[in-house]
């Protein structure tokens, strides 16, 4: 079982500098602690109207920030010449819309093979690894193989809504698509939702290799910081993975 990236979206720093039209807090600066509490990945969505985080908060962020940089991003020309111009290490494929409060589910990549398929050739070409946020199905999972992603993030936005025996089945559901991905070649990621409360389900399925989490964390640094609040979910998702290690290590 690899260990497990543990990417921090730092969106909602932005949001909170927007909502003045101000200067701070910095993104990049909030990357910087991210980094200090044990992040392996800096994360953040470009969108076109641009809620959040902006053009420049990318562009510093890819200068000062030490960490790989997760450019989430529309399937759109402006954002792949974003893209291709900033040099992110990874670019993620998100559904977007301007009504939405936040992602509200994955991409239909299966629905849309050939155009996304040109958009990750363009991103390959710039020397960008793709991944494609989709729900756990494996239509999706398939179409993803089909077009050259090189990783899928797996939607975990229903998962973390439910609870009781719902959640139970849609763990049951992110666990055999992530099998399927990695059996197909994909590495798999998982983000959207994810708690201090809930991550530790998603934390067990061993072909999972990394987790993007934002509000969560987010939402717990105003309380202790965000080094600390970083830290937190270091320590949980990194227990999880050793019981997890010592579960599989003891069975027959």
């Amino acid at each position: 079982m690899e260990s497990m990236r543990l990417g921090i979206n730092l969106d909602h720093v932005a949001t909170v500098r927007q909502a003045r039209m101000a200067t701070e807090p910095d993104p990049v600066q909030a990357a910087i602690l991210a980094e200090l509490g044990g992040a392996d990945q800096i994360t953040i969505h470009l969108r076109e109207d641009r809620r959040h985080i902006n053009d420049r908060d990318l562009e510093s962020m890819r200068r000062v920030s030490q960490l790989p940089l997760n450019q989430e991003m529309g399937v759109t020309a402006e954002m792949l010449d974003v893209a291709c111009r900033i040099g992110p290490d990874i670019a993620c494929l998100v559904p977007e819309s301007r009504e939405e409060v936040t992602t509200e589910g994955g991409l239909d990549a299966a629905a849309s093979e050939a155009r996304i398929a040109d958009a990750t050739e363009r991103l390959h070409n710039s020397g960008i690894d793709v991944s494609l946020f989709i729900d756990p199905d494996e239509p999706q999972v398939r179409a993803a193989v089909a077009i050259g992603a090189d990783a899928v993030e797996l939607h975990t936005g229903t998962y973390a809504n439910l609870a009781g025996s719902e959640r139970a089945e849609q763990l049951k559901r992110l666990r055999r698509m992530a099998e399927l991905g990695s059996q197909l070649g994909l590495k798999v990621h998982a983000g959207h939702g994810l708690t201090y409360q809930n991550v530790a389900g998603v934390s067990r399925i061993p072909e999972v290799v990394e987790l993007n989490i934002g509000h969560s964390i987010i939402a717990r640094a105003v309380y202790i910081g965000l080094q600390q609040a970083v830290a937190d979910m270091r320590t949980l998702v990194d227990r999880v993975r050793t019981d997890a290690r010592l579960d599989e290590a003891r069975a027959p």
